[in-house]
């Protein structure tokens, strides 16, 4: 079968399981499209061709021995190299870090590896997954970034290597990246899934989701991810999210969407403007437009002072050791931490909360907030990774949100819609999403 590298990770999942391909088949499909496309895109911070076909045919073996299979078995998935992975070098996009190699998986890699997943390579981040670019360029327009820090993920993902792969966000670093490489992009709920074994940024905003090609897609993928973690602080155990299930329904009710377009729409460009537009004109009596209450208004300046003091704390060794090899974006953001007094901070962690709550009342009456993922298509140029202003708000209170490649600039560039859900209520989100993408495809 050709063009195996195109199926999203269900439908791949579903050809294995039914003996239509090989994993094997799917793999080598996969590494024939990196092989076509890296030396342009440039997606890949390490991959191992062989290692990667190796666990491809121990999941042919294993699927030909009749025993129980996982939900991604046989599905390969690239991994931000900020992820721990004891058969991959970690080297979190520095030279400070390179050969670096973790002696345990992160947890999110365990729970593919036991759900079946090939764990495909490490793909490239930013430096120390802040603003600084890697190497990586935007699929659709190599002239323009990716986004990032997730770079590689999105890239990988639209580029055709892959039909899932992994990311973070503390800022904008996987909404972003997602909406310039025009791919699915979902961002769980904080505490959600376990950040144990990644790079810390800023325990109080750090958050992990992934890429795909589909919103079911990512409802399968976050469902896997989803697991109890007791070695992950704030993790309650719970039961099992029935992501997938929620996912699939249709609504019990047709979905009222909140249009919210922020206090920094000013700064949006013509073309998503426009876009914007023609996408509430086409949903007429589903959306409603809201302003943000004050405190959400500020809520950029908070998350600055929480995620440059941490910052500061969790990278001091490196800058200490090191700060000729930083780049000079990231060394301001550390010596703008260490400026930051403990009461600012805490003070700043203290609008978490009410911010939060002061946008129950839009969800008492939306099913979600439909809104900006970012300013426009991806910039032109490779010094810089765009702007994560249209991020920033909802990662600051832990609400999960996901970019739809739902518009397209004049240029031809993808363009992301963002929909975000209330702290807690992925699943709604996932089904709001898919019944949007399908309402104006």
């Amino acid at each position: 079968m050709d063009q195996l590298n195109l199926l999203g990770a269900r439908q791949a999942a579903q050809g294995i399981r039914d003996g239509l391909f090989s994993a094997a088949d799917l793999v080598r499909q996969c590494l024939e499209q990196i092989k076509l496309r890296e030396p342009e895109v440039q997606a890949w911070a390490y991959l191992d061709p062989d290692h990667a076909l190796a666990q491809a045919r121990r999941a042919d073996e294993l699927r030909e021995s009749g025993k129980p299979l996982g939900p991604l078995h046989g599905v390969p998935v690239g991994i931000k190299d900020i992820i721990n992975t004891a058969d991959m070098p970690t080297e979190d996009g520095t030279p400070l870090h390179a050969g670096r190699m973790p002696t345990h998986d992160a947890k999110v890699v365990d729970l593919l590896r036991a759900a079946g997943a090939i764990i495909m390579g490490k793909t490239v981040t930013t430096e120390l997954a802040t603003y600084f670019p890697g190497k990586t360029r935007n699929p659709h327009n190599l002239a323009h970034t990716p986004g990032g820090s997730s770079s590689g993920s999105a890239a990988a993902v639209a580029a055709g290597m892959v039909p899932l792969a992994l990311g973070t966000q503390t800022n904008g670093s996987l909404i972003r990246p997602a909406a310039y490489c025009g791919v699915f992009g979902f961002k769980p709920s904080r505490g959600l899934v376990s950040c144990q074994g990644i790079l810390m940024q800023s325990p109080r905003l750090d958050q992990v989701g992934g890429f795909g090609r589909s919103v079911e897609d990512l409802a399968l993928l976050g469902e896997v991810l989803s697991a109890y973690d007791p070695n992950q602080p704030g993790m309650l155990p719970r039961a099992a999210l029935p992501l997938q299930k929620v996912c699939d329904e249709n609504p019990p009710l047709p979905p009222k969407l909140a249009l919210v377009k922020t206090p920094w729409w000013s700064q949006v460009d013509a073309d998503l403007r426009e876009g914007f537009g023609e996408l509430a004109d086409r949903l007429g009596e589903h959306v409603e437009e809201f302003v943000l209450p004050d405190p959400a208004a500020k809520a950029l300046d908070w998350h600055a002072t929480v995620m440059e003091a941490d910052l500061a704390a969790n990278y001091a060794a490196d800058y200490e050791r090191g700060a000729g090899q930083l780049s000079a974006s990231l060394r301001g953001q550390l010596e703008r931490g260490y400026a930051i007094s403990a009461v600012a901070y805490l003070k700043a962690l203290e609008r978490i909360r009410p911010v939060t709550e002061s946008l129950d009342e839009i969800f008492d009456r939306c099913d979600a907030i439909l809104t900006p993922a970012v300013a426009g298509a991806a910039p032109l140029g490779l010094d810089s990774t765009g702007s994560p202003m249209f991020c920033t708000l909802w990662t600051f209170c832990g609400m999960p949100a996901i970019s739809l490649p739902l518009l397209q600039a004049g240029n031809g560039l993808p363009l992301g819609v963002q929909l975000v859900g209330r702290v807690g209520d992925d699943a709604r989100l996932l089904r709001t999403a898919r019944w949007l993408a399908g309402a104006v495809a």
